[in-house]
């Protein structure tokens, strides 16, 4: 489904709230680094049930304060809808109109939910609650959230985040191009039709890689599984060909017609740099 000539592609990377003096002062300059690649916006995570709330909000207003648009994530299991009201407030009141609306998971040891089950219903409540001033992105999963029964009923959760008032999504990490394709067909058929941009994981280290990707329901293909353990602790050859593969990942998803990119960057410039050069953007 070939993107329309005069469409502006989305470039954004994500980061995390550091929680150290240091780490903040090495993602400012993370920031501005990237930031010399004209992305569209940095994204900022929230931890379980609202953990980092406040370091998310400090983070979003550096990257505000250096004149960059920033979009705190905000997840809504375990939260209240006061809790919720609140934290967007204060985002509304600092002059953020960008957020990432996301269920999220559930704090180790809490056993209910809370007043939000569904990233749907947290859409639904900033839609009610704020009309149109926030811009919400929404997550989707082109091989299916790993708590979905089956991928029908994933299809249409994600359908519900639409037609509740998401704006655009951004997708689950993935390695294989033809599953995020496929996943855009079967929206399309659907009737959803709002931009969804791939999520992109730069490779670095495998064991990491490995970790994040059991936990979230991500495939590492067979071939590329078996290519990193094969390097053991050669850091240098796992970067070199995780370089290879996911450039080569980004080039195919933006010939396909991809909407732009959305780098899960770790806090890490390097990599989604280098990446970025090879493309030619």
């Amino acid at each position: 489904m070939p993107m329309p000539a005069t469409a502006e592609r989305i470039f954004s990377f994500e980061f995390f709230p550091p929680n150290t003096p240091e780490g903040r002062e090495k993602l400012r300059a993370t920031t501005l680094q990237l930031a010399q690649l004209g992305p569209k916006f940095f994204s900022v995570t929230y931890g379980a049930g609202g953990s980092t709330r406040d370091r998310t909000l400090e983070t979003v207003l550096d990257i505000q304060g250096s004149g960059f648009e920033a979009a705190p994530h905000v997840s809504c299991i375990a939260s209240t809808l006061a809790g919720i009201r609140d934290t967007l407030q204060r985002y509304r009141d600092h002059g953020i109109r960008h957020l990432v609306a996301l269920r999220g998971d559930l704090p180790s040891g809490l056993a209910t939910a809370g007043e939000f089950r569904y990233a749907y219903e947290l859409v639904d409540f900033v839609r009610r609650e704020f009309g149109a001033h926030f811009f919400i992105e929404v997550a989707a999963y082109p091989e299916y959230h790993p708590q979905a029964r089956n991928a029908l009923e994933d299809l249409r959760n994600f359908k519900r985040k639409v037609e509740a008032g998401a704006d655009s999504a951004i997708t689950q990490y993935f390695y294989n191009a033809d599953c995020y394709f496929h996943f855009v067909d079967e929206c399309a058929a659907m009737g959803i039709d709002v931009p969804i941009v791939p999520g992109i994981m730069p490779i670095n280290r495998f064991s990491q890689l490995a970790r994040f990707s059991d936990t979230c329901g991500a495939e590492i293909p067979r071939w590329i599984r078996n290519k990193l353990e094969a390097y053991g602790d050669d850091v240098d050859s796992v970067r070199a060909f995780g370089l290879d593969v996911v450039t080569d990942l980004c080039d195919r998803l933006l010939q396909g017609g991809a909407p732009g990119l959305h780098f899960y960057t770790l806090n890490q410039a390097g990599a989604a740099s280098t990446i970025w050069q090879r493309l030619g953007l």
